[in-house]
């Protein structure tokens, strides 16, 4: 029985991560390397479930016991003694991936579940350099992770069929989404399709077609209207496959079919305009204004999931 969490690297990530768990009753372990680290993420911790307390998904009481539930050490060894599913979310940098495998080969329990937050490193590149493929598997939570649903499970070849559903029952126990690849692909599921989209966007961005501010609007106010409910395989169908044979035909000689990130994106990136966290983007933000809109962005989140809470009732 999955009991005590672990969760490496408090950033964005990984606090959210945490703070799921507590939420959902588990007890969990935070570790980074720094104290400051640590002390930023209880403080991110602690915003979070201040805004569930505003919009009336968690009282007062609930807060203080998932805050309660949280421990924080700059100790490896003493994050892990107990743990029964160990959660990493280290930079995406495989050398940094590969030394905390190795140091928790040698401190684990025998039969903890490790898990990876990776976004980009097919697990098999992961197990590279130890030797618990057997009971490793990636579980890739969505940013803001406290909000999104949706947590995609890749397992190695070598991955133990229990391990592998009690992961999944583990992140249905916190109210997630679980979807589970039945191959390794780069970028999972989810990124390659929002990539495809992106990459679109950039282009219609580069070749003038419309501002930055209309080309968000026709995914939000259009497409993003049903996608919340409704993916777009359904899509398809709903709309007639022989309908949408006929969009496919007619315009997908013409979409962008570069290979890497949007010329537009590699400029801003070598200005240092990495959008909400340096200020400056696509658009420009004052520091109230990013967390204005981050703060607004979680509030609807929170409010879609209740009306998505609804329609499973229903």
């Amino acid at each position: 029985m999955i009991e005590n969490i672990t969760v490496i690297g408090s950033g964005v990530m990984g606090s959210s991560i945490a703070q799921i768990f507590a939420v959902n009753g588990y007890s969990v372990m935070l570790h980074d390397v720094n104290n400051e680290s640590l002390l930023k993420a209880k403080n991110r911790i602690s915003d979070n479930l201040s805004l569930l307390v505003e919009e009336a998904e968690v009282d007062e009481d609930e807060k203080h016991l998932a805050l309660s539930k949280i421990s924080y050490t700059v100790h490896l060894e003493e994050s892990i003694r107990e743990a029964d599913f160990i959660l990493e979310a280290v930079p995406e940098v495989i050398e940094l991936k590969w030394d905390l495998y190795q140091k928790l080969e040698q401190m684990m329990k025998p039969h903890t579940i490790v898990a990876s937050n990776t976004s980009t490193f097919p697990i098999s590149r992961l197990m590279e350099k130890t030797s618990f493929a057997e009971r490793m598997i990636i579980t890739h939570f969505f940013n803001p992770a406290h909000l999104v649903s949706l947590v995609e499970i890749v397992k190695h070849d070598q991955t133990k069929p229990e391990i592998v559903e009690d992961t999944l029952d583990l992140i249905r126990n916190i109210g997630k989404s679980p979807i589970l690849l039945k191959k390794e692909i780069s970028g999972f599921i989810a990124n390659r399709l929002q990539t495809a989209l992106m990459r679109e966007a950039f282009y219609l961005l580069n070749e003038g077609v419309a501002s930055a501010r209309d080309i968000d609007t026709a995914i939000t106010a259009g497409p993003g209207s049903r996608w919340a409910f409704t993916g777009p395989i359904e899509i398809a169908d709903f709309g007639g496959l022989d309908t949408w044979q006929s969009v496919f035909d007619n315009v997908a000689a013409d979409l962008d079919e570069s290979k890497g990130a949007p010329a537009i994106i590699r400029e801003l990136v070598k200005q240092g305009k990495l959008g909400t966290k340096s200020g400056e983007g696509i658009y420009t933000y004052e520091d109230s204004t990013a967390f204005q809109k981050i703060n607004t962005r979680d509030r609807q989140l929170i409010q879609l999931g209740n009306i998505k809470s609804l329609k499973k009732e229903v």
